[in-house]
């Protein structure tokens, strides 16, 4: 097991998780968030830049000890999720001659580049995020799902407290999460929020997250609009917070929109269910596996505006109805834990171990 530290001993290593991509995405708050909880059973570190001071990790000067398998197993493996950590664990595996096994894991639901397929195809191990994504893939894969902390992530004890903390307005707050962009439907969200809220003066909604570079001004034209309509009062725009500040966000709403237009998992839904509301989603990523469409929330198709606004509205207008989901989403999300994701995990690596006694 690797306690958590700055640095660790790389004799002691299993497991390496590469990140290397240095800006917060979504592929870099899934490793941050499970390899905590694989590292209760592997002994496993992260290697690359902006990660958590939490995280047990390896320095790039560490690697050369890499050449040396760890004293209890006959090789590590290298758990890429990118196609940039797939090159480098090809590279130190089959030039360099470390002893090392390749996993790779997609959320990927299209058709993969032939540069992609071949990276993939010089995988040991592959992992697809949902049924959705194995599809996509022209080799055998485990589908293991991502799981959330289901003691992070949890009801409030009284949402009214939580959103006066948060300098949020008293409302029945509707909201969304996430990087702000088309790809993301945040122009979908903030329309059906302008039709349902100037019939609904007890009803609000937050769009929490940012907009880099070409995405600005989507974002401002997002905001011009709203002000507009005379609404910047209750569709309020706030910046992107702390991984760690984001359960008190959810605690403050009561009712969640996932909108996006595209997506390989999208983990949203997942959390706010497990913070005790319904969900709104569209039939992408994932998310037709993670809710069940009228019990724990409702499903919508993509950039379907009407669509969507019906949703909102009648978990708004429905008060019996919208509680009755919540109850059934926090017991539904009950089979999504983070504990099960890092198990099914090491289990893959288990795998390797046991079907290759030497290098």
């Amino acid at each position: 097991m690797t306690p958590p530290s700055t640095e660790v001993d790389v004799r002691r290593v299993e497991v390496i998780a590469p990140n290397f991509k240095r800006r917060l995405s979504g592929v870099t708050s899934t490793l941050e968030r499970v390899v905590p909880e694989q590292a209760r059973s592997v002994a496993i570190a992260a290697l690359g830049p902006g990660l958590s001071a939490s995280l047990p990790k390896l320095r790039c000067h560490q690697l050369a000890g890499l050449w040396r398998a760890p004293a209890d197993r006959p090789f590590r493996i290298w758990h890429a999720r990118r196609n940039i950590e797939m090159l480098a664990g090809i590279l130190l595996r089959d030039l360099l001659r470390m002893p090392l096994r390749l996993v790779f894991t997609s959320a990927s639901q299209r058709r993969h580049t032939g540069w992609t397929r071949f990276l993939i195809g010089r995988m040991d191990a592959v992992i697809a995020t949902s049924s959705a994504t194995a599809s996509y893939l022209e080799r055998p894969s485990t589908v293991i799902r991502h799981g959330i902390d289901l003691t992070q992530f949890k009801p409030p004890p009284d949402r009214t407290e939580t959103r006066r903390m948060l300098g949020l307005p008293d409302l029945r707050l509707v909201g969304c999460f996430g990087r702000i962009r088309a790809q993301k439907g945040t122009d979908v969200f903030v329309e059906a929020m302008l039709a349902l809220l100037p019939a609904r003066p007890d009803a609000g909604a937050v769009v929490l997250g940012r907009a880099t570079g070409p995405h600005a001004s989507f974002l401002d034209a997002l905001k011009t609009r709203v002000a507009d309509a005379g609404l910047s009062d209750r569709l309020l725009f706030a910046d992107e917070v702390p991984p760690e500040q984001t359960p008190r966000w959810y605690q403050a709403l009561d009712v969640y929109v996932a909108p996006q237009r595209w997506e390989g998992f999208g983990v949203t839904p997942l959390e706010a269910m497990a913070t005790g509301m319904p969900v709104v989603a569209t039939t992408v990523g994932a998310f037709p596996e993670l809710l069940v469409d009228g019990e724990s929330g409702f499903l919508v198709p993509p950039g379907d505006v009407p669509a969507m606004t019906s949703a909102i509205a009648t978990l708004l207008d429905d008060m019996d109805r919208s509680a009755a989901m919540s109850r059934q989403a926090r017991t539904h999300v009950a089979a999504f834990s983070l504990a099960g994701e890092a198990e099914a995990i090491n289990a893959v690596y288990r795998g390797l171990w046991e079907r290759n006694s030497s290098i």
